[in-house]
């Protein structure tokens, strides 16, 4: 039986140590490596396929009926501030949906596409500049209908349609500002020697971004929801019949933007706030990473669910583009 001498033990000792520091250096390397991409990881090809069909579905239906609503917009003068919110809501979201083949194309590559840093910049700047201008702009036409409905006479002062037009120039001027920041940082990440743009999806977190969502999007949310509170509470004491029409038309109208924020943009921007405020936190596993960049993907895709909603909204809101469209579908 061989015996070891002490110096001989001793040298195993350090081999046997430095292998496990070896081996713990391996596995923190990958674990790092994992963290590392992240939210850039690739989805499966299934998910891909999923997305790329879901943009195409709303690309074609959503194009049709803003299309149709633009053209009758700009037929009919803007007489009011109501009418003037309906045709920029109506430019938003049509340049909303126009930026989705790029999606497409991002998908079908599975999230490979042959996109430079300024493509990949411009296409993520317009998708999310065009969605918040449709989020504000249903926020001044809930405001407007709240002024019509419950201050008809003291608010005749402000609803002009000139006033209405230097409000959605400053709107416009405002989130063009508000998401230049897009236009300006790194849109490619490399993700095994391929690149992947993360404007598309504003993948890539920061404490600002944070704070920027939950102003963006609490503003205009607190505005539907005050207006539609007190709507409805003066709604409650309309009982003439010559007024029911009036409490009609805003009754719909509260029921189609409630229903339009609720799918489109209040999932989003809760899974928004989750995913920042985690990412801020650090210490994630590859794991919670992942799914939270799904959650992010999912729910931003919901957002475009808006630009077919809309033309529903139209349809009960506004005469001219409802006789176009029946005039459209109930030819003999």
């Amino acid at each position: 039986m061989h015996i070891l001498h002490p110096s001989e033990l001793y040298n195993r000792k350090v081999i046997c140590v430095c292998a496990a520091a070896d081996s713990l250096s391996v596995t923190t390397m990958n674990i790092s490596e994992e963290q590392t991409r992240g939210f850039y990881a690739s989805d499966s090809h299934g998910e891909n396929i999923l997305f790329s069909t879901f943009y195409i579905l709303i690309l074609l239906l959503a194009v049709p009926g803003n299309a149709l609503a633009l053209w009758a917009f700009f037929r009919q003068e803007c007489t009011s501030p109501f009418k003037v919110f309906l045709r920029h809501l109506c430019i938003a979201d049509i340049s909303y949906v126009l930026i989705l083949p790029v999606r497409i194309d991002y998908h079908l590559s599975n999230r490979h596409g042959p996109f430079g840093h300024v493509p990949c910049r411009i296409a993520g700047f317009l998708f999310y500049l065009n969605m918040y201008c449709s989020i504000y702009l249903m926020s001044f036409i809930s405001l407007d209908r709240f002024l019509a409905v419950v201050l008809p006479i003291k608010s005749l002062s402000v609803r002009k349609a000139s006033y209405a037009k230097i409000a959605v120039g400053i709107l416009w001027v405002t989130i063009i500002v508000s998401m230049s920041p897009i236009l300006l940082s790194k849109g490619i990440v490399s993700n095994n020697s391929t690149g992947v743009c993360n404007k598309l999806y504003l993948e890539k977190a920061s404490p600002k971004a944070l704070l920027s969502t939950i102003v963006a999007f609490v503003i205009p949310l607190t505005t539907i929801v005050v207006c539609y509170i007190l709507l409805l509470l003066k709604l409650r004491g309309i009982k003439q019949q010559e007024e029911r029409p009036v409490k009609d038309k805003a009754v719909r109208m509260i029921i189609l933007i409630v229903m339009n924020f609720l799918i489109a943009f209040v999932p989003y921007h809760v899974s928004r706030v989750i995913y920042l405020e985690s990412h801020s936190r650090g210490h994630m596993t590859a794991a919670t990473q992942e799914s939270l960049g799904r959650a992010n993907r999912i729910t931003s895709a919901l957002t475009c669910v808006s630009g077919v909603l809309d033309p529903v909204m139209y349809f009960f809101l506004n005469r001219t583009y409802r006789d176009k469209m029946l005039q459209l579908f109930c030819k003999k």
